[in-house]
């Protein structure tokens, strides 16, 4: 692969071009406007300074098929700088991450960190980047940022911190003071191996941890009879029951919040519900996350009462089925370290590609 190019644009926009399935020209533009990532501040600062909503497409230049030429800019940029420009559409399949691009206090881009471009970060980073789109606030802290969404205040997911970059447990302690102490919880999720160290040194300071293995798999294959795609409100039931079933005791607001919660998906990614149906009722299901050329597969449950009947195999594989079609090439997914599920998956074909620790607060 060549050195990756960016394309600016707003999240809702992205979600609009999942749909079509190509970012196009602008009216009257013969070009799709592409940057280096050593050039994205200066569009970006210059068209959007201030802007909260912006994200970045990653992409491969060897999978845009579109002409790409790079001719000099507008006014006011160095006059030896040249852009990338498409001359034709840039389809979806041609971005292997979008990551949120978010300004300085003064409302300033700088050049972006590192890009996830190979498969490991990508599997690792899409879910954050899911969940940062969907936030109603987003807050610099040490190594990553802290989002809320008050509209599910019971969703962990939704209100904790992301940390990618280094950070130490007590720094994470007290930026989490700081910005998840009026939440019900104070949680983070450090993204990636290194943060092993910090993780533990939580678990030793009474905090929960939990490991997760990122797990990565090449989609294809066949779709399945009996597994069918279904609207949000179809698993609405299913979901709840799961949530009251594994969490004793949860309140009933924040079954809602849960439930809720995988509805925000639909605003920022193009996600598909998958369900198992026995005698009319949805007795297993799923969701796959499709993100142009990647794919994440999250919340697959069957109901106990028909596990050992080969749902999730028909799930896994219909996801498969489906990613590859959208012409994605990588599934990802997470599995706890030291849960069945983790095995279960390596024998359909998922490989470990990193790690990561969901770690939070024993409220006292």
């Amino acid at each position: 692969m060549s050195t990756v190019l960016l394309h600016l644009i707003a999240t809702a926009q992205w979600r609009e071009v999942l749909a079509a399935g190509a970012v196009h020209p602008l009216p009257g533009a013969q070009f799709v406007h592409l940057s280096a990532p050593e050039q994205v501040a200066l569009p970006a600062n210059r068209l959007f300074a201030g802007r909260r909503d912006l994200l970045l497409l990653v992409l491969d230049p060897d999978r845009i098929g579109a002409e790409v030429r790079w001719e000099p800019g507008v006014p006011g940029d160095p006059e030896t700088m040249r852009f990338p420009h498409a001359y034709g559409p840039v389809p979806t399949t041609a971005v292997l991450a979008v990551v949120p691009y978010r300004p300085d206090a003064a409302g300033r881009f700088a050049e972006p960190d590192p890009l996830p471009v190979d498969v490991a970060r990508r599997c690792l980073f899409l879910e954050e980047s899911v969940t940062r789109r969907t936030a109603a606030t987003e807050a610099p802290v040490t190594g990553g940022v802290a989002v809320r969404t008050p509209a599910v205040a019971g969703s962990r997911q939704h209100n904790q911190l992301l940390v990618a970059g280094p950070t130490d447990a007590v720094t994470l302690a007290a930026d989490a003071d700081a910005e998840l102490g009026g939440s019900p919880h104070r949680t983070a999720t450090l993204l990636g191996e290194t943060h092993r160290p910090t993780a533990e040194a939580l678990a030793a300071a009474g905090w929960e941890a939990e490991e997760i293995v990122v797990m990565a798999a090449r989609p294809g294959g066949s779709r399945v009879a009996g597994v069918e795609q279904v609207d949000a409100e179809a698993l609405r039931p299913v979901w709840a029951a799961t949530w009251r079933r594994d969490v004793p005791g949860v309140s009933d607001a924040a079954v809602t919040d849960l439930v809720d919660r995988n509805l925000l998906q639909e605003e920022v990614v193009d996600a598909r519900y998958l369900a198992v149906r026995a005698e009319g009722a949805v007795v297993a299901s799923g969701i796959l996350l499709l993100d142009g050329a990647t794919a994440w597969l999250t919340d697959l449950a069957t109901d106990p009462a028909h596990r050992g009947r080969g749902h999730g195999d028909a799930l896994v594989t219909h996801a498969l089925a489906i990613a590859g079609e959208a012409g994605c090439d990588v599934v990802g997914l997470g599995a706890a370290a030291g849960d069945w599920p983790r095995a279960w998956y390596a024998r359909r074909g998922f490989a470990e590609v990193e790690r990561l620790w969901c770690v939070t607060a024993q409220e006292v």
